[in-house]
C-alpha cells in the first residue's frame, strides 16, 4: 500500500488499510450540503441492498449494524465533532469547509468514509472509502458487496452534488 498520496488528510490511515476507493464529484454545494445530501440519500433500492446485506452478514456469522435510519440529514445538523453520529457512522475528525472523516466498526472490518473538498465553487469532492479487514470474513464480505458499494457511492455522490440547503 503506497503511503504517499494526494490525500494528506488521510496519511495516518492509508498505510494501515486494505482497501482505498476514491470517487469524485462536483457541485455548487458546500461540504455540509454535500454530506447531508449523500448520507441522507436512501432510495428504496438502497434500502433493499441493506436488507440483502443483513442476510449475507447472517450467513457469514458477522456482527453488523442494522439498516441505517432513513431520516434526512440537514446541512446544519452535520457535525464535525469527534464522537458525534452522522447516519450510521461516527465522526472521527473534520475541518469545516475542508473534510469530514467518518467511521463504522463491525467485528469483521472497520470502514471509514472521508469527504474532502477543495472549497471552490463549484466545489470538487473526493469521496474516499477505506477498509481495514479485522479477520478473513471481512475480506470475503467486502468482496461480495464491492460491486454494490460502487453503485451506492455513485448514487450518494449524485445526491450530494444536487443537495441544496432548504431542500
Amino acid at each position: 500500500m503506497p503511503t504517499r498520496t494526494d490525500l494528506p488528510e488521510l496519511d495516518d490511515l492509508l498505510p494501515t488499510v486494505d482497501v482505498v476507493d476514491v470517487k469524485t464529484a462536483r457541485g455548487p454545494v458546500s461540504l455540509r450540503e454535500f454530506t447531508a445530501g449523500a448520507l441522507g440519500h436512501a432510495p428504496l433500492w438502497v434500502k433493499a441492498l441493506f436488507g440483502v446485506r443483513m442476510v449475507v452478514a447472517l450467513v457469514l456469522r458477522l456482527e453488523t449494524t442494522g439498516v441505517p435510519d432513513s431520516f434526512r440529514l440537514r446541512p446544519e445538523t452535520v457535525s464535525f465533532t469527534p464522537g458525534d453520529r452522522a447516519s450510521f457512522f461516527t465522526v472521527v475528525r473534520g475541518e469545516e469547509d475542508h473534510y469530514l472523516l467518518l467511521k463504522i466498526s463491525d467485528n469483521h472490518l472497520i470502514g471509514w468514509l472521508a469527504i474532502i473538498t477543495d472549497n471552490e465553487q463549484p466545489a470538487s469532492f473526493k469521496v474516499v472509502t477505506l477498509v481495514k479487514y479485522l479477520r478473513p470474513a471481512g475480506r470475503v464480505y467486502y468482496n461480495l458487496i464491492r460491486p454494490f458499494h460502487h453503485l451506492v457511492l455513485r448514487s450518494m455522490c449524485r445526491a450530494g452534488e444536487k443537495s441544496v440547503a432548504g431542500r
